[in-house]
């Protein structure tokens, strides 16, 4: 059967699944035995990877984050581009509340980049742009939330609908994931979670 004549069911589930295996997490376990929930943030990220493993398993985890990202987009095919945008927000989203983490992730910038590459690689050029300008500032958080918001007009005058339609099957998961994180606030104010939403952070 080819990829682009599986039933929708199919490929969302997929997309879901293979964003849900929590890499960084199995690596770090593997290695040093640390659960990422218990560090730091608790974010089940490559930043927190590194932190207790180094550079070599970051380095390998990223690219299986990027590549999990890209299965669901694949497996839509191109044809079929709202289903494509659906499994990019799928694997988002499973990597970001993990089943096989009781609800806890990573923040989703990994398969974003993985799905972005398959649907449209422009919107892979900005967030790498969010994520450098960030960094080079110590604002990472700043500069990967002006990224997403850039992703919609960029999306849009590149590729139209379906170009809105990847901004928003991107973009959404990220921002949900930023104010919900792992865990709720020390202190449920609208201006914490308006920090977590911009900066995230509490």
């Amino acid at each position: 059967m080819q990829s682009d004549r599986l039933p929708p069911p199919v490929v969302l589930a997929a997309s879901f699944t293979a964003g849900s295996v929590p890499f960084a997490n199995i690596a770090a376990l593997r290695l040093t035995g640390t659960d990422l929930r218990d560090v730091g943030s608790g974010t089940v990220s490559g930043s927190s990877l590194y932190r207790v493993a180094g550079l070599g398993p970051l380095v390998m985890v990223g690219l299986a984050d990027v590549s999990k990202g890209a299965v669901g987009p694949l497996l839509a095919g191109s044809r079929r581009p709202m289903l494509a945008a659906g499994a990019a927000a799928m694997a988002i989203a499973g990597h970001n509340f993990s089943p096989f983490l009781r609800g806890a992730g990573g923040r989703g910038l990994g398969p974003a980049l993985g799905a972005t590459a398959v649907l449209a690689p422009e919107a892979t050029g900005v967030l790498f742009a969010g994520l450098i300008a960030g960094r080079s500032v110590r604002r990472t958080g700043l500069g990967c939330f002006l990224a997403y918001l850039a992703l919609a007009p960029v999306l849009c005058r590149t590729r139209g609908r379906a170009g809105l339609a990847t901004a928003a099957a991107i973009g959404g998961p990220l921002l949900v994931k930023r104010v919900l994180g792992n865990q709720p606030p020390a202190q449920p104010r609208p201006s914490v979670y308006l920090r977590r939403l911009i900066y995230d952070s509490d």
